[in-house]
């Protein structure tokens, strides 16, 4: 497998410009390979444009709702929560989401807070991340 650059960010897109990205979007669905591998090969994160709580009832049957229309075949280490989301504006047609840990990141850029469930999976149809690229797409209503 070949080495990969990571994208390099030129800007954020601003609180404004988040709220206009979001308008018609249902979620955002990113997958890169997963740091560990030997496990499960794919990180997913599923970003939900809705900032709502969501009951702990529901959250595993949104989580397979995704498995199965997604063909993922085996999750591990979820985290369904509502976390801080920035874009970023990289060489990439579309803003790249980037979920903020940091509290200190978080006071330098525009960030708005959605819900996102994270794990680790497996599926037949994201070759490109189980060959080390990560990539995103938007969903729209």
């Amino acid at each position: 497998m070949q080495e990969m650059q990571a994208l390099k960010i030129n800007s954020y897109l601003s609180s404004g410009e988040i709220e206009r990205l979001l308008e018609n979007v249902e979620y955002i669905l990113m997958a890169s390979p997963s740091m560990m591998a030997d496990e499960l090969p794919i990180h997913f994160t599923i970003i939900l444009n809705t900032s709502d709580v969501i009951p702990e009832e529901v959250k595993p049957l949104v989580l397979e709702k995704f498995c199965r229309e997604l063909n993922i075949t085996a999750t591990s280490h979820v985290l369904s929560n509502r976390e801080r989301i920035a874009f970023a504006m990289t060489t990439q047609e579309t803003p790249m989401p980037r979920h903020i840990v940091d509290d200190a990141e978080a006071n330098t850029i525009p960030w708005t807070l959605l819900h996102i469930i994270d794990f680790l999976g497996n599926s037949d149809g994201f070759k490109e991340a189980k060959d080390g690229l990560s990539g995103w797409s938007y969903s729209y209503n």
